[in-house]
């Protein structure tokens, strides 16, 4: 007896099977903003310190949430998340988690340090789950398994982001040699894929639903002009401007593109700018300091990164009080 049309229509998804990995970008923004305006402090921007605490809670909070329904995912869904994790765009993707990890360790260990061996074992869970996703990336685009049409920024999260913000954390630990170890790992996979990214790019444009995530291609340079200034407190601040000003390329090409992804329906993939800005923004106020100049420059690139994320928040919670937030299939 053959179906009726409405019987052979495939039965929607739960929410929770449609839980994407894209929205650990969400706390890694807040966080990166959370450093942005903790920098200020030092500077006397008034109520700089009350924005941070803010951006931290909301951030850890969230980053919780998302961690704890990733592990129900993991216990009810085992099959699906083991296909994300070899899938060329949700396994990259997946080390959002590890790296928003890191960064709100290097945020609290200098606040908490008693809380040194739990911190401690975050950071080695998050390298750990960061090396796994970035082995599986590196074996995708070494054996030809990486279709070239997903050759995106995304590759760029487990490897570079990873090294440079896991230094961050290894440093705030004071572990200072590893932390410098790692640094060059995050580096030296930033040269091995970037020309291979590029050459993707160049080609023309990504396909629609990946062209929010061009925004991870200004996280390189940005989160490693950061990671600089964190390992060495002491750098000059012409040196932190060399770093700042490989990180305005990435800016601007991404700027020159700006139709490609302004005409994409809005998405939380949009989410991508916020952590690269936010870093930039940081490394910004880490110059402005160590250089002795005024100090309305690091506010208004503070403010500005601010805004951008301000504007993200507002889009994302209108497509979660409308339900449509997560994908449809």
């Amino acid at each position: 007896m053959p179906l009726s049309p409405a019987a052979a229509l495939p039965l929607p998804r739960s929410w929770l099977t449609r839980l994407h990995p894209g929205l650990f970008a969400i706390p890694l923004g807040l966080l990166g903003l959370d450093g942005a305006w903790r920098r200020l402090g030092p500077l006397q921007v008034t109520g700089a310190s009350v924005i941070a605490d803010a951006l931290l809670l909301a951030g850890l909070v969230i980053l919780l949430l998302l961690a704890l329904l990733w592990l129900v995912k993991l216990a009810a869904h085992r099959t699906q998340l083991q296909n994300e994790f070899y899938h060329p765009v949700q396994g990259p993707l997946l080390a959002l988690l590890p790296v928003a990890l890191l960064l709100a360790v290097s945020q609290l260990a200098g606040r908490y340090p008693q809380a040194w061996s739990v911190l401690l074992g975050c950071s080695l869970l998050a390298l750990t789950l960061q090396g796994l996703i970035a082995w599986q990336v590196v074996q995708q685009l070494t054996t030809g398994q990486m279709p070239e049409e997903l050759i995106t920024p995304v590759l760029y999260l487990p490897i570079v982001p990873g090294g440079l913000v896991g230094a961050m954390a290894l440093a705030a630990l004071g572990l200072q040699g590893f932390a410098v170890l790692v640094l060059g790992m995050g580096l030296g996979g930033w040269a091995l894929l970037e020309m291979r990214i590029l050459h993707r790019l160049f080609d023309g444009p990504l396909p629609l639903a990946l062209r929010p995530t061009l925004g991870i291609e200004m996280a390189p340079a940005a989160v490693a002009a950061l990671s600089l200034s964190v390992l060495w407190p002491q750098l000059p601040a012409d040196y932190l401007l060399i770093t700042i000003g490989v990180a305005c390329g990435p800016v601007v090409a991404v700027l020159t593109r700006w139709q490609w992804w302004s005409s994409t329906p809005f998405s939380f993939s949009f989410w991508s700018f916020s952590f690269p800005l936010a870093a930039l923004a940081s490394a910004v106020v880490e110059a402005v300091r160590r250089g002795g100049w005024p100090s309305e420059v690091a506010l208004a690139a503070v403010l500005l990164a601010s805004l951008v994320i301000a504007y993200l928040l507002v889009r994302t919670l209108l497509l979660l009080l409308r339900g449509q937030l997560l994908p449809a299939h």
